[in-house]
Parts: C-alpha cells; sequence; structure tokens
C-alpha cells in the first residue's frame, strides 16, 4: 500500500504513494497506524491538507485536545498553531514529550508545515523505546518502580515570567497542577517499556532526593538523545510528521532565525501512562 523509507536504524519513515486530501479508507488508516506504532515517527511530503481534514484525520486515532498556551484558527480549536517569526521567535528549544503535564498525554501528535525557512528548521525525534531497551538490566530494574512530577509552570516558565505572562495562563496553571507519571512507562499495544522523563516537563524523581534525582534525570536526558536512539527530518511545505507521543522525544532545530517559520498540529488524547 505504501512505499516505506526508513529515516534511521531506531526510528522513522517516510511514507508515499497515498493523498491524504483524499476520502482515506479504513484500510488506509488502520495501515497509517499500524506503520506509526511500528516506526514511532511517520512522515510524508506534499500534502496539502485542509484544516477540516486534518482534523479528520486526527479523530481516527482518537479524541482531539486544544493546547491552553498557543492560538488556534478561526472555528478550528483543535488546531495548535505553532509560529515563529523575527519579532516573536520559538520559546521551545529542548528535547521533550508533548504535554505530559497532562493527567493522560497525548496518544500522538500530527504536524504539518505550511511556510518553511530556506534552510534549517528540522525536527528531531528520539525513540524512548531504543533507548530503555539498551539500558542494563541492573539500571532496568533500579527505574522500573520509580515516579517523577511533570508541571506546565516548568515548561512554560519563559512565557509566565513575561509581562503579563501570569495573567495570560492563569486559567492554564489553574488547571494544570502538577501529575506524577513512571518514570518508565509500557506502551499499550506493543508492550514495549519506554523511558518516559523529559527536561521540558519534568521538574524531580518522586523517591530520591533532590541531589540524586537531578543527576538521574540529568543521565536519562543525555542517554536518551544518543543518536543511534534519533532521526532527523527536513521540512518542506505541506509536509507531514505523525509521531506517537507514548514512546518518543522531539526536538525543533531553531537554525533558521530571522525566517519565518509556520506549522499547524493536532494533538490527539491518550491514556494515562502505567
Amino acid at each position: 500500500m505504501f512505499s516505506v523509507k526508513k529515516l534511521s536504524g531506531a526510528i522513522g519513515a517516510e511514507l508515499a504513494g497515498v493523498d491524504l486530501t483524499n476520502n482515506l479508507s479504513e484500510e488506509i488508516l488502520v495501515s497509517i497506524n499500524e506503520h506509526l506504532v511500528k516506526h514511532e515517527v511517520v512522515f510524508f511530503r506534499d500534502q496539502d491538507i485542509s484544516w477540516e481534514q486534518h482534523v479528520k484525520l486526527g479523530k481516527f486515532f482518537g479524541p482531539l485536545q486544544s493546547h491552553p498556551a498557543y492560538n488556534s484558527p478561526p472555528n478550528y480549536p483543535e488546531i495548535t498553531i505553532l509560529e515563529s517569526t523575527k519579532d516573536n521567535p520559538s520559546k521551545i528549544e529542548c528535547w521533550h514529550t508533548d504535554m505530559t503535564f497532562l493527567k493522560n498525554p497525548p496518544l500522538c501528535s500530527i504536524l504539518r508545515s505550511k511556510i518553511c525557512p530556506s534552510k534549517g528548521g528540522d525536527t528531531m525525534w528520539s525513540s524512548m523505546t531504543a533507548a530503555y531497551e539498551s539500558l542494563s538490566e541492573s539500571m532496568k530494574n533500579f527505574l522500573k518502580n520509580l515516579t517523577a512530577e511533570h508541571d506546565f509552570c516548568h515548561g512554560f516558565k519563559e512565557s509566565i515570567a513575561e509581562p503579563g505572562g501570569r495573567e495570560r495562563l492563569k486559567d492554564a496553571i489553574k488547571n494544570n497542577p502538577p501529575v506524577v507519571h513512571p518514570v518508565i512507562r509500557t506502551h499499550p499495544i506493543t508492550k514495549r517499556k519506554a523511558i518516559f522523563v523529559n527536561p521540558l516537563f519534568t521538574t524531580k524523581i518522586n523517591e530520591l532526593s533532590k541531589s540524586e534525582s537531578d543527576a538521574l534525570l540529568e543521565f536519562l536526558y543525555s542517554y536518551s538523545i544518543t543518536p543511534e536512539f534519533t532521526c532527523r527530518f527536513s521540512w518542506t511545505p505541506n509536509s507531514i510528521a505523525i509521531w506517537d507521543n507514548r514512546c518518543t522525544l522531539h526536538k525543533p532545530i531553531n537554525d533558521y532565525f530571522p525566517e519565518h517559520r509556520l506549522l499547524e498540529r493536532i494533538t490527539v488524547d491518550g491514556d494515562e501512562p502505567f
């Protein structure tokens, strides 16, 4: 059904041979999901989908979320606008898993590009299953019963610190108190285990002292982005990436300032990590 080009040994595949602007059959949608689960992030080129088609594609995977800190197009609250300009450059620079400050973090995200810089602006992904599986058995045993705190305020501290930022985000702050997730989660479909901490939203490991927690988190963050666990995607207009948020990290490469970059993202509800 698709031609599949793997981007690396651990994660990522570019799929060709389907037009996402058409009415997609159940067979095609099921196949996309199978490739997503297998490769953890899948990519498509030259897919000029409308907002309505973007929403429809997302709803195949599950109920859609809105984001408390970003703008949306008129009448499409499910779509998050991710835009970086000369006057308002992107603030997200570190590796992260989306919205782990929620009790039920997203299942997946569907990101499409509209405006791409002439150079740069790539995105990287890392497989947290590959990272976990490469750990020693002793480290796996040490991590298996640990939990970590994830906090909206930690991830958006720069925005909160801006003039008027705390007032602008007061509802998001109130509605998103810190939550606790396992340090190692199990994928509900594959049953593979994955490291589930990230430097954007994780604040501490609850069972350890602060110094121990800081040291362990620093190790996990640096270890999880070992090049052998990663892939890198160069955006062109109307590209689409769908990634499994349950077992990946990703990072935007902000090397295109002051050029303009505009992407639109849909995020699908997930389950509570276990």
